[in-house]
């Protein structure tokens, strides 16, 4: 089940990553572009992305073998 973390940590940083470019109007053409409450969402969501992704790596390969 190690592998959902994976999955999931990489959708959370390219999610943030999206939501971050959107905030800061770099990304056009949505509701969310150009409003900064969603660039601060994003910055959170990425952060929550690669403390998932950190956590594989603490992990390591032995464990995933399980």
């Amino acid at each position: 089940m190690i592998w959902v973390r994976g999955v999931v940590g990489v959708i959370a940083l390219l999610l943030g990553l999206v939501w971050i470019l959107q905030g800061v109007d770099v990304i056009h053409g949505s509701a969310m572009s150009g409003h900064a409450q969603y660039a601060v969402l994003g910055i959170i969501v990425l952060l929550l992305g690669v403390w998932l992704l950190s956590g594989l790596r603490s992990i390591g390969p032995r464990a995933a073998r399980r």
